[in-house]
């Protein structure tokens, strides 16, 4: 209703938007914890040279959390580029559907009633695996050093 009246159905903004504010609460806690890893000592060096605390986080907390918003961000591109309810509820033109309602719509439409599609959502699967595998293996240092170095204290 609140998309609605914001006019935003059957446009990418309430699957876009939503994400900035907030991420989860499995990526609010996993970058909560990584930072509870970090010392203290950094922060209070910081503060006796005369830094505030906006400069302590953009300078010494965020330089240090590479690893982890690594990890948050392959959680949440695999999160959004496997959504299908999002897409299912706010999308109506088969042109903007993502990739899993193209695959659900492939199975239902596509061809003669009764006739199996499987080679063809074989090949769109393939083709939709393919972007996650790549990334997981392009960011997997991160991804590994971030999900490791996580609830550690010391």
């Amino acid at each position: 209703m609140f998309f609605r009246r914001l006019h935003w159905i059957d446009t990418f903004k309430p699957l876009i938007v939503p994400s900035y504010f907030g991420g989860g609460a499995f990526a609010i806690f996993l970058v909560r914890q990584f930072i509870m890893t970090l010392p203290i000592e950094l922060d209070e060096a910081a503060l006796m040279d005369g830094a505030s605390r906006i400069s302590i986080l953009w300078k010494i907390i965020l330089p240090n959390s590479g690893p982890v918003l690594a990890t948050v961000a392959i959680f949440a591109f695999m999160g959004h580029w496997n959504d299908f309810l999002g897409p299912l509820i706010f999308l109506n033109q088969v042109e903007k559907f993502t990739i899993p309602l193209g695959l659900w719509f492939l199975r239902a439409n596509v061809g003669e009633p009764g006739l199996p599609k499987d080679n063809l959502l074989m090949a769109g699967t393939v083709m939709a695996t393919a972007p996650i595998i790549i990334i997981f293996f392009a960011a997997q240092k991160y991804f590994v050093r971030g999900i490791a170095t996580t609830g550690l204290k010391g």
